[in-house]
């Protein structure tokens, strides 16, 4: 008997022993590369700190960049998978743009298995950002044209009604005696949850008068990506990404996709029925169903939106042949619905948390604002005028600079990749391999912006906007994969921006954390305590 426990236990060490020598060896990958990286630990690798919460994802991302300066390139591990980390602009830019068709993709532990093996029912799986491939590159056809300048002045209407809408709120609640104090993020998500329920779900609902309404409830259900069973979903992605394809997994909860379905279905069918014709994202799929979305001929694409506008490639002016199914088409208005609940309520909350904490770049801009509305002589703002606001722009672009939503972006090889810098560093990225592109450590690193705590529009001035390397300003990505949305968010933003500090002095409260406690939220930028503030009102 005491031979037969020594036999077990000799034998489950044995196995444990060789379980602990294959894994170790997933840690010498970058032992034949000639990129430094950081001394790994065992199963965690070098994210341990934000695993654990013991740091926030852009203390985490900033530490692994600032790790060996002195290189372009530099490697560290997820958990047991080698990552490469750029860290230099032209790289970026050669990977990013020029060898595109090589990184074409995200990784797919973010974003779904392959193309054969994602479900046509899954929602996240085929939205534009977890597509991979010739999927992709057919989807981004398909919905650019919806993205460009001259829609956005259709859709313009739709996200300053809510922006006007938001500032009466505040000018009642004044008017009743009201402090308004709020909380920055709470705020600005009812209001991307408002604009993005009438521009992409072609439903209107006031999220600040009708705090528990349906659609902010279930959407706020939806994005809880700190929820236990989101991160489950997530380690399996990240770990199994073929398994959780065959299992059908998704992010979003099949009972919330089904209410957000039906809502989009029924408005579509209504629209048919009545020959309902309202300029937002329902109208487009309903258009790209019948195949008469096209890029316009004399449209040009360029920065008409600000400094921050990403252009169009010649992928997504192409064309194919594909026919989406009806599913494929609505799993896009829940991408849609993602950036407009919270990145871009992570760009307003941090944006005016800078200027609560910096007024005399408020009373700029304030009286730019003022000039604007003079020059309307009483007409509502409009889509072109907005775009005509410099000073808005280099405060809004200062604000994408410091605090990028997007803190890391990401690419995956499709094939073996010869990486050679001309300088003698030349080694093989073999397929299936992750880059990371540190956007917030870029944006951050005084190399490229001399001060870079301090928050000061004038980096994005005239005369300094040729200096800006476009390597190392990526608030929407880079190359024919950065963020189709650009426009509709930069409109979002300073619409909303605008209506506020029309009206409005934001000022910091008794409740307001200086310098602010980072959360140790896993994916996103997010205030540990919440960025509060309090609106003063102007003298009318």
């Amino acid at each position: 008997m005491v031979q037969v426990d020594l036999f077990t236990a000799g034998a489950v060490f044995a196995i444990i022993l060789l379980a602990y020598h294959y894994l170790s060896k997933r840690y010498e990958y970058f032992l034949t590369k000639p990129i430094p990286c950081l001394k790994p630990t065992f199963l965690v690798g070098n994210t341990g700190a934000m695993l654990f919460r013991q740091r926030d994802i852009a203390a985490q991302v900033k530490a692994l960049y600032y790790a060996f300066p002195d290189f372009k390139i530099t490697g560290f591990y997820d958990l047991m998978n080698p990552i490469f980390m750029l860290r230099d602009p032209d790289v970026i830019k050669k990977i990013g743009v020029k060898d595109f068709d090589v990184f074409m993709d995200h990784t797919p532990t973010m974003a779904g298995a392959t193309e054969a093996e994602v479900s046509g029912e899954q929602l996240f799986a085929n939205s534009l950002f977890a597509l991979r491939g010739s999927k992709w590159r057919d989807m981004r056809a398909t919905l650019s044209p919806a993205f460009t300048g001259s829609k956005m002045r259709h859709m313009f209407e739709l996200v300053a009604e809510c922006a006007v809408s938001m500032s009466d709120f505040f000018k009642a609640e004044a008017k009743a005696g009201k402090k308004l104090e709020f909380e920055m993020k709470d705020t600005f998500s009812r209001f991307g949850n408002d604009v993005i329920a009438t521009v992409a779900f072609g439903i209107k609902v006031d999220s600040m008068r009708d705090r528990e309404n349906d659609f902010f409830v279930k959407g706020k259900q939806m994005l809880n990506f700190q929820s236990l069973i989101v991160l489950l979903k997530f380690f399996v992605f990240r770990a199994l990404p073929s398994l959780a394809a065959k299992l059908e997994l998704d992010f979003i909860d099949k009972d919330l996709a089904r209410y957000f379905k039906g809502m989009i279905i029924d408005n579509m069918k209504q629209r048919d029925a009545h020959g309902i014709i309202r300029n937002d994202m329902i109208h487009m799929l309903m258009e790209v169903q019948k195949g008469a979305l096209k890029h316009q001929k004399d449209e040009k694409d360029t920065k008409d939106a600000g400094f921050a506008t990403v252009e169009e490639s010649t992928v997504g002016k192409s064309t194919h042949s594909r026919v989406w199914t009806e599913n494929e088409l609505i799993a896009q208005c829940f991408l849609f619905f993602l950036a407009g609940f919270d990145t871009v309520s992570t760009c307003m909350t941090f944006l005016t948390y800078e200027l609560a904490l910096n007024p005399e770049i408020q009373n700029r801009l304030y009286e730019e604002i003022m000039e604007t509305e003079r020059s309307l002589n009483g007409s509502p703002l409009n889509y072109e005028t907005l775009q005509k606001m410099v000073y808005m722009d280099m405060v809004v672009s200062e604000a994408l600079r410091k605090w990028p939503p997007a803190v890391v972006s990401d690419r995956y090889s499709n094939r073996d990749y010869t990486y050679d810098d001309g300088a003698g560093s030349r080694f093989l990225i073999e397929k299936g391999r992750t880059i990371w592109i540190p956007t917030i450590a870029i944006h951050n690193d005084p190399k490229y912006y001399p001060n870079p705590d301090k928050f000061d529009p004038e980096r994005f001035n005239e005369q300094n906007r040729p200096n800006i390397n476009l390597g190392a300003y990526l608030p929407f990505g880079i190359g024919p994969r950065n963020c189709i949305g650009s426009r509709l968010a930069l409109m979002e933003v300073k619409s909303i921006i605008y209506c506020l500090l029309k009206d409005f002095c934001l000022e910091p409260s008794e409740k307001t954390e200086i310098p602010l406690k980072m959360s140790k939220n896993l994916f996103a930028l997010q205030a540990e305590n919440g960025v509060w503030l309090e609106f003063k009102p102007r003298k009318m």
